[in-house]
């Protein structure tokens, strides 16, 4: 099972910073998750900088290095066996993300995730040897989380896991990705096996519980997506 560090070591040191990238490789992890913004999102997206930040606060973007930082530190010799899950938070730059990637020679150890299907099919047209990963489901927060939303969120998963496996089947076999990137939630034996049908991959976020990673790993995903790489040596 490949270790991922989400926004590097989002436990350790904030997320998506140099200092978090730093504590996630000293944790032995294989591959390091981590996002990608424009400044402004109301901006024409090919023209305005990019960053690397999850969401819109104002400490994100003020203390986000920016994104040519971020890959010239992964294109350092110290990270040269650590892969790299390049997520796009939003669509409409796609090819400014690939020709950072190709500028820095990081394409060939790079997945470019995402939850927008029409960003995936962009990259795919312009650079066909970037491995892709679609990200499910596509929300902006976790409804289980509240009280007010959580009993409608549960039963839209429950038929959401019911109807992935045949999805993530034919998204991968149909060539529009090469790996699912699901929520813990909505994984199951038959996704998993749909998957490796498929010859895909299989990566799970976001899970910062060890019993959880160690259910996951026995199960037989790719990779789990985690804020604490700590929870890896555990496993060893």
């Amino acid at each position: 099972m490949r270790r991922v560090g989400h926004k590097g070591a989002d436990h350790i040191a904030p997320g998506n910073t140099l200092a978090s990238f730093d504590a996630a490789l000293a944790h032995d992890v294989d591959m390091i998750e981590f996002d990608i913004l424009p400044t402004d999102p109301h901006a024409d997206r090919m023209q305005v900088p990019l960053i690397l930040a999850h969401d819109y606060t104002v400490a994100s973007v003020a203390d986000s290095p920016s994104l040519d930082d971020g890959l010239a530190h992964f294109a350092s010799d110290a990270f040269a066996n650590v892969e790299l899950d390049v997520d796009l938070k939003l669509p409409g730059y796609e090819d400014r993300v690939v020709e950072a990637l190709r500028r820095y020679d990081l394409v060939h150890r790079s997945l470019i995730s995402t939850m927008y299907p029409e960003s995936l099919a962009r990259i795919r047209e312009i650079e066909p040897n970037v491995r892709l990963g679609l990200s499910v489901p596509h929300v902006r927060k976790d409804y289980t989380s509240s009280a007010l939303t959580i009993a409608p969120a549960l039963i839209g998963l429950f038929v959401y896991r019911a109807l992935l496996p045949r999805r993530a089947y034919r998204e991968i076999s149909e060539g529009r990705c090469d790996a699912i990137m699901a929520h813990w939630r909505l994984v199951t034996p038959k996704l998993v096996r749909a998957v490796n049908r498929a010859g895909g991959d299989l990566y799970v976020w976001t899970v910062d519980d060890l019993a959880r990673i160690q259910s996951l790993e026995r199960l037989g995903v790719t990779g789990v997506i985690s804020n604490d790489p700590r929870l890896f040596d555990a496993l060893v």
